[in-house]
């Protein structure tokens, strides 16, 4: 058994057992397997509509570690994906000047799922359907550790966020607001 010792908020009260439960494949999990990128895998009882906040307090960890992917578009629909830490939303207006459009707005619930292959509530930027742009917020680059979507609802990875570059052809950004 490992427990971390507290020093980084986004890693206190993580507890890794030998035996774990049998958790299966998903797209996200795949692709990092191919890729050979070290994650560990967090699951947790899901609540509808609960976000971040649920997620963070289930495993114990600062919600600012807890990163979102949203799928969101452009003024013309083009799809593109955006990682924000979990305790702050994305400022639509400094994101699309940021990428040279005009606007940026979230896609609704059906067509980031046509988009991405994922169920809203699981959305992974690992193994989605289209392969989309991926801007992330400079800030989740300085951490320790992430957790982030794997694939489903009520399952997160934990991951270096340096790993996020050898993954996916990522953007760093300023665009994020305290929620």
């Amino acid at each position: 058994m490992w427990r971390a010792n507290g020093s980084n908020s986004c890693m206190r009260n993580i507890t890794l057992v030998a035996k774990k439960e049998h958790i299966s494949e998903t797209p996200a999990t795949q692709f990092l397997r191919r890729q050979q990128i070290a994650f560990t895998e967090h699951p947790y009882a899901y609540e509808e509509h609960g976000g971040t906040e649920v997620s963070a307090r289930e495993l114990g960890v600062d919600e600012h570690c807890v990163v979102k992917t949203l799928v969101m578009q452009d003024e013309a629909a083009r799809p593109l994906i955006v990682l924000m830490h979990g305790d702050c939303k994305v400022s639509t207006k400094n994101l699309a000047r940021q990428i040279g459009c005009k606007s940026v707005e979230p896609c609704k619930p059906e067509v980031a799922q046509r988009h991405s292959g994922y169920q809203v509530g699981g959305t992974s930027p690992f193994g989605s359907r289209k392969k989309l742009p991926v801007y992330v917020e400079e800030s989740i680059l300085g951490l320790e550790k992430i957790y982030i979507n794997g694939g489903r609802r009520g399952y997160l990875l934990g991951i270096a966020p340096g790993l996020l570059a050898s993954a996916l052809e990522i953007k760093p950004v300023h665009c994020a607001l305290q929620d």
